[in-house]
């Protein structure tokens, strides 16, 4: 809502007739409003880049340069702004009208200024820049809005973390540049041990604390800015390491069952631990035109599948053949109590 009495403005009135500057500098002043003085175009200019006026008052006929020239060189000082800019001038034919808004003018007032008229403009450029900062103010709110419903569309609610949609369109986006960079990608799929036994005995809201908790594990373990974390679905997360290669995968993930029995999360109910412990499968390539997200997250989930089958507590890498205690093992196709 625009306030019942505007602002001040601060005008910039350029005319090389004396008389006449210093007529509409008295009516300004009067109106309370503060006004900057140019005798020419090149001091104007200087003037309209040094502050930045609200609204500039411009005489059409200079010498050296014309109203219509600085109003070209004003508008092109100012791109994606916009400063009204009204024409002070004898003339009054349509054909000087015609030019003075096709230079970039707002509107045109015929010499000598009539004060009553003179103010009339003024309250009207007032209300027009009042409802621009309005404008302006709203699209900042718009685009802060838009970030934020964006933030909250890729977060998973519980965790923070990355949900599955912007998990997925990380790996598509990590997929590529690892193939630009000819460099190698990891990804790791990690699941809780047993916590529907953990949920059993401690409830619901305890198993949502305790997935919080590996949550910010996980988050803290992604030391470099490319390296990214995210829930991808009830208690499994996904890692991906860019520029990583499988050694670096089978160390990082000993260094996250580390983490997890550091960390001592007590599990009433495990067969492996009396701590939360987590099971990955890691899949490391360097990716070419055949590979896909699809394809990553499908042999990802086989190791995965893999770790839980001969112990949990681990990780497993098909591209190396072996877990994180370092046994070469074949896959198991046997059912899994999570």
């Amino acid at each position: 809502m625009l306030p019942s009495s505007p602002s001040p403005l601060t005008i910039l009135v350029i005319d090389d007739q004396s008389a006449s500057r210093v007529a509409v500098v008295a009516e300004l002043d009067r109106a309370g409003h503060r006004a900057l003085e140019a005798d020419s175009a090149a001091w104007g200019l200087e003037l309209f880049k040094r502050y930045r006026p609200d609204l500039v008052l411009l005489d059409v006929e200079m010498p050296a340069h014309d109203g219509y020239w600085t109003a070209r060189q004003i508008r092109a000082a100012e791109p994606g702004g916009w400063t009204p800019i009204i024409f002070l001038s004898q003339r009054d034919q349509d054909q000087d009208v015609w030019r003075g808004i096709e230079a970039g003018g707002d509107d045109y007032l015929v010499k000598p200024v009539s004060p009553m008229i003179l103010h009339a403009k003024l309250r009207a450029m007032q209300r027009l820049l009042g409802m621009r900062q309005r404008l302006v103010q709203l699209s900042d709110e718009l685009r802060s809005a838009n970030a934020q419903l964006h933030e909250l569309s890729n977060a998973d609610a519980l965790t923070g973390l990355m949900n599955r949609r912007a998990l997925d369109e990380r790996l598509h986006q990590c997929i590529a540049q690892a193939r630009r960079d000819g460099l190698p990608l990891t990804l790791v799929l990690c699941d809780v041990d047993y916590f529907k036994r953990y949920n059993d005995s401690l409830g619901h809201v305890e198993g949502d604390a305790c997935l919080k908790r590996v949550a910010a594990l996980l988050r803290e373990a992604c030391r470099r800015p490319s390296d990214c974390v995210g829930r991808y679905g009830g208690e499994e997360f996904a890692l991906i390491l860019p520029n990583t290669p499988r050694s670096g995968a089978m160390t990082y993930a000993r260094a996250l069952i580390r983490t997890m029995a550091l960390a001592g999360i007590p599990h009433p109910d495990s067969d492996i631990a009396p701590h939360i412990t987590v099971s990955g499968g890691i899949t490391t390539c360097v990716a070419d035109a055949s590979t896909t997200a699809e394809g990553l997250l499908l042999r990802a989930d086989d190791a995965l599948y893999n770790a839980k089958a001969h112990g949990r507590n681990r990780f497993f890498s098909y591209e190396m053949q072996m877990d994180t205690l370092e046994q070469r093992q074949p896959a198991s196709a046997r059912p899994l109590d999570k």
